[in-house]
């Protein structure tokens, strides 16, 4: 049992180490921690959206931002399109589970805000209607996506893809990206900003 656990954590080591390598990935990072810094500057918000534990990653994020992260700050617009159980569950009803998150987007997504669609396989069908409605506004895309990127990976502004097949240690590297593009809003906001 024991070395079962160590190599649960070896494998969480090894993705994201596979991660630090990746300089096309950080470079990307980077650019979407500065396009959140830009749209939070001109007074727009992030929106995000997943299905199962994508969703509480969604919304662990807007939670991040509307709260805090690291330090009390003043609170930033940020909204999880998986919470509102009416919104949900009246577009799925009326429009197909497909819909779920277009269908707010449209409604509630502005030209320069930034939209994040989580997904391990980078083929949720609901998260790539989202994309296309997003396109329509003129709201960035940044899919954050595992394995090969799926269908997501060739319609986003920017693709963020964990290096793995292993669902688990895509979440649990999806959580990290989370948090440093978190950490890089808030200082590039409320403190000195994050050195390059």
């Amino acid at each position: 049992m024991i070395n079962y656990i160590k190599n649960q954590i070896q494998a969480s080591i090894d993705t994201k180490q596979n991660i630090l390598k990746d300089e096309i990935l950080m470079e990307t990072i980077a650019a979407v921690g500065r396009e959140c810094l830009e749209l939070y500057k001109n007074g727009k918000k992030t929106l995000l959206a997943g299905n199962g534990g994508s969703a509480a990653d969604a919304q662990h994020f807007a939670a991040e931002l509307v709260g805090r992260y690291g330090f009390d700050r003043p609170s930033l617009p940020s909204l999880a399109l998986t919470t509102d159980t009416s919104n949900l569950t009246a577009i799925g009803n009326d429009y197909g589970y497909d819909k779920v998150f277009s269908r707010q987007l449209e409604g509630m997504g502005n030209e320069g805000d930034l939209f994040i669609g989580i997904s391990t396989s980078g083929n949720s069908q609901n998260i790539i209607n989202a994309f296309e409605a997003a396109k329509l506004k003129n709201i960035t895309t940044v899919a954050l996506v595992g394995r090969d990127g799926g269908k997501m990976a060739n319609i986003a502004d920017y693709t963020l893809i964990v290096p793995s097949n292993d669902t688990p240690r895509i979440q649990e590297s999806h959580l990290l990206i989370e948090h440093m593009i978190c950490d890089i809003i808030e200082q590039g906001i409320f403190r000195n900003g994050v050195s390059e």
